[in-house]
């Protein structure tokens, strides 16, 4: 078990991507309980989240898409060589609840979804980039384009779906999985499965051996370690 940061002081500031907000909510009480450290979560659209760290706004831990992670390390707005995998994430597919069940369970049966589908929704996040991607591979770009939807940052996909907006979405499974008035088809099958890392790195304010170093150090530690793990497969998420 990683060591127990002093109790007291300031609480962690930690910025994140709407993907990881619920496991990490859950995660942070779990810390402070075992710790007496607070943790002061910040879930945003994943682009918007990067903008911030982009413009100098500080955080003692960075938790984003590990693309994200790796240019804001580059950038050397993130400690170097403090980035942990944390999750594992899949993409997954929603219908309003009662609607159509269509198949989704081969690439062709869920190509065939998607070109039935009256409206389809996305992410800004990496799914939504991969959900473009893939449209270009299929050759249905052109063919769905006006029924693309996408969702403004830190919109849930499935929100959209929810309200009857869009027929059919896409994005992270735990985004999906505890939405009310949906229901989840199932993953991307086999040929068009999409999974996204997750990744959390120390902000750069932070100063080396100092107590709040200290402490965001612990949360990665917590954040990677087995006692975690059945948090994160609750969250439709596996261990990184």
């Amino acid at each position: 078990m990683p060591p127990k940061t002093p109790r007291g002081g300031p609480p962690i500031t930690v910025i994140s991507s709407m993907a990881t907000r619920q496991v990490l909510a859950d995660l942070a009480a779990a810390f402070e309980r075992r710790s007496g450290h607070a943790v002061a979560l910040q879930s945003v659209g994943g682009v918007d989240a990067a903008k911030r760290v982009q413009g100098g706004e500080a955080f003692d831990v960075v938790l984003l898409a590990s693309d994200a992670i790796h240019k804001l390390m580059a950038a050397g707005h993130v400690q170097a060589g403090s980035r942990v995998d944390v999750v594992t994430s899949p993409v997954a597919v929603a219908v309003r609840a009662g609607a159509g069940h269509p198949d989704i369970s081969t690439e062709d049966t869920l190509r065939q979804a998607v070109l039935a589908a009256s409206s389809i929704s996305f992410s800004t996040g990496p799914s939504g980039v991969y959900l473009t991607q893939l449209f270009e591979r299929w050759g249905i770009t052109e063919q769905v384009r006006s029924r693309m939807v996408q969702a403004p940052p830190g919109v849930p996909v499935g929100s959209l779906v929810a309200s009857g907006q869009v027929a059919l979405g896409f994005q992270q499974l735990s985004e999906l999985i505890s939405l009310p008035g949906i229901d989840v088809l199932g993953l991307l099958p086999p040929g068009a499965a999409f999974i996204t890392t997750f990744c959390a790195a120390l902000g750069n304010s932070l100063v080396a051996g100092s107590a709040q170093h200290q402490a965001a150090a612990a949360w990665l530690d917590f954040l990677t370690s087995p006692e975690a793990a059945e948090t994160k497969r609750r969250h439709g998420m596996q261990p990184a």
